[in-house]
């Protein structure tokens, strides 16, 4: 191995060891960029990571990331998708596995309109989780098709993890929310077979229900009107955006303008509520950037170093042709990802993998998706899978965290069939972006 390999390695221990010191994410990797680099280069060394903070603040881009996560608080704390459950309630629950599936429907339009994992979880868990408790629901269905269905939102637009990825990885935005959409449907659409299958051979899964009361075909028409203000908010951002009608800033601010004005027009904005969501946005917000200014430092400090091609040349000294650098690492993530979460894995590896997934010859597009599905299946992995706590700190306490850990298994496959469909098939993911931007 040459010099540089041996640094690179030297960092990476130093940091996985440092990260078992239970320190802040960003502090670390933050800290062993700058020792590294004032060892490797001197005082000239700490020039690299104030030249990472003036890239942070040139980034027009990043102004989305705070507005997305107001619009995913303000959803989740007013309520907004209450009515909604409601009319998936009536029109989805004498079917079996019905309110499951409708879980899953309404985790998709949350995703739609935050690009977070949490907010799924947070009305999954209050709203939805209670219902199908109700009406004696399995455990583990339904914690597992919470935890699942809240993961779509790192995938389908406005995801804020692509946003990440096309930061650190140099790609559009634009293209990057375009090649999640039919991955993100599909994903959905495989969610919800495998809930109807298993209720289908298991009814105990998933019980139909006999409605409280029984709603005329007129009746169940007009609660299609819940949609309308999920749907406009969506097209807000998304379609305007995609229409070439705004930025992608502008349709942030967009519609998180549309999302506080219909929290106000169902009255359900007050002063404590925009007190927790501001102050949760603001929170959220600098722990993000402060994680993205030290993911930049460290990837100057290995492309200063060479790393790059130190990775290369260790994947293709050991004979794997392209495709089997690509499996390679995506296996590296799926074991990354039972320790880590979605943004300390993409700045640690996101540095040395883009650059050789496009020296290749393939698409960094369609590899971000393939990372952020990845990204799902770390956020139901055990022993640290994120969506894995955040289910056991919300759901009631007499459910075990044995039984959450159980619920995520055959999510976890169907999220690993869907990893392998879309490697196999690049074009469902390509398809868009290339026929909006004609390439």
């Amino acid at each position: 191995m040459s010099d540089q390999g041996i640094i690179a390695v030297l960092m990476f221990l130093s940091m996985v060891l440092m990260l078992g010191t239970g320190r802040q994410i960003y502090a670390i990797i933050g800290a062993v960029a700058t020792v590294f680099s004032m060892i490797l280069w001197g005082k000239g060394g700490s020039s690299m990571t104030f030249q990472a903070t003036i890239k942070l603040m040139n980034w027009y881009v990043l102004l989305t990331l705070p507005i997305f996560i107001y619009i995913g608080y303000m959803f989740a704390k007013t309520r907004i998708a209450d009515d909604l459950y409601e009319m998936i309630h009536v029109w989805m629950g004498r079917v079996r596995g019905g309110l499951a599936v409708g879980t899953v429907i309404l985790m998709a339009i949350i995703s739609a309109i935050n690009g977070l994992s949490v907010a799924g979880m947070a009305v999954g868990s209050t709203i939805a989780l209670p219902e199908m408790r109700k009406r004696n629901y399995d455990e583990k269905m339904l914690t597992g098709v919470i935890q699942a269905g809240s993961s779509l939102g790192i995938l389908i637009p406005p995801s804020v993890v692509l946003i990440l990825y096309g930061m650190i990885a140099r790609q559009p935005v634009g293209k990057l929310w375009l090649a999640g959409i039919i991955p993100g449907l599909i994903l959905t659409a495989l969610f919800i077979a495998y809930v109807l299958i298993a209720c289908y051979r298991n009814p105990a899964l998933g019980p139909a229900i006999s409605a409280d009361r029984t709603f005329t075909r007129v009746e169940k028409l007009k609660m299609l009107r819940a949609a309308v203000y999920p749907l406009a908010i969506i097209f807000s951002m998304l379609g305007l955006f995609f229409l070439g009608i705004t930025s992608i800033v502008e349709s942030s601010a967009i519609g998180a303008t549309m999302t506080t004005a219909v929290a106000l027009i169902k009255r359900r904005l007050t002063f404590k509520i925009l007190h927790e969501v501001l102050h949760d946005t603001l929170l959220v917000s600098s722990m993000f950037m402060w994680i993205i200014l030290a993911a930049l430092a460290f990837g100057s400090v290995f492309d200063g170093l060479g790393a790059v091609h130190a990775i290369e040349e260790l994947f293709l000294g050991y004979g794997f042709g392209p495709w089997g650098i690509i499996i390679m690492m995506q296996l590296s993530f799926l074991i990354m990802g039972m320790f880590l979460d979605d943004t300390a894995m993409l700045i640690i590896v996101a540095p040395l993998y883009v650059p050789l997934v496009m020296k290749l010859g393939f698409d960094p597009v369609w590899y971000g998706v393939l990372y952020t599905i990845t990204c799902q299946i770390a956020y139901l992995t055990p022993p640290f899978g994120y969506n894995l706590f955040l289910m056991k700190a919300m759901a009631p306490p007499d459910i075990k965290l044995a039984t959450i850990y159980r619920s995520v298994v055959p999510f976890v496959f169907v999220m690993i069939f869907s990893l392998l469909l879309f490697m196999i098939f690049p074009g469902l993911v390509t398809f868009l972006p290339n026929l909006y931007y004609g390439e």
